[in-house]
């Protein structure tokens, strides 16, 4: 079956930095809903389309076409005592970016009594390189379609 709108794709990935350092590689399989439902990046969507179980690429992606540039007005200082106890370096917090959305943070440093805070993707700015296999192609189900994700194995659960 080729990957087109409304498949389940299952693909196994790693992410490289632009100098080929590894970054991520995933342990288990990652299954998402193709065709503009928000699952992967669209860049590899588009470079997905019309391909079978067993395609292989390496995608060089830009900042814009990955993560996305970085927003400086989403690095916040904050004071440590409006922070529970506890918070540390590497946490994620729910907050509001400065324009009153909500937001995940995570903690950058900590120093003294101010707590950096930054909204970025952790990747935001970066040139990555996406190294993707598809390991599963297959027609989505009528529930699956309807809520706009994958279900079951290497997707999302109710």
């Amino acid at each position: 079956m080729k990957i087109e709108k409304d498949s389940v794709v299952t693909l196994r990935y790693k992410v490289a930095d632009a100098q080929g350092r590894l970054v991520e590689e995933a342990t288990e399989p990652m299954a998402y809903l193709h065709g503009g439902y928000g699952g992967t990046l669209p860049r590899i969507e588009t470079a997905l389309a019309g391909q079978e179980k067993g395609y292989q690429a390496t995608l060089a992606l830009a900042p814009e076409d990955a993560f996305g540039l970085r927003d400086e007005s989403l690095v916040q200082t904050i004071p440590r005592s409006e922070f529970p106890p506890g918070v540390k370096v590497g946490g994620q917090l729910r907050g509001q970016s400065a324009d009153g959305t909500e937001q995940v943070f995570n903690v950058v440093k900590i120093k003294g009594a101010q707590v950096l805070l930054d909204g970025n993707h952790p990747w935001a700015g970066k040139a990555l390189r996406f190294s993707l296999t598809v390991t599963e192609v297959r027609a989505a189900s009528s529930e699956e379609l309807a809520h706009g994700h994958v279900h079951g194995a290497h997707g999302h659960h109710h």
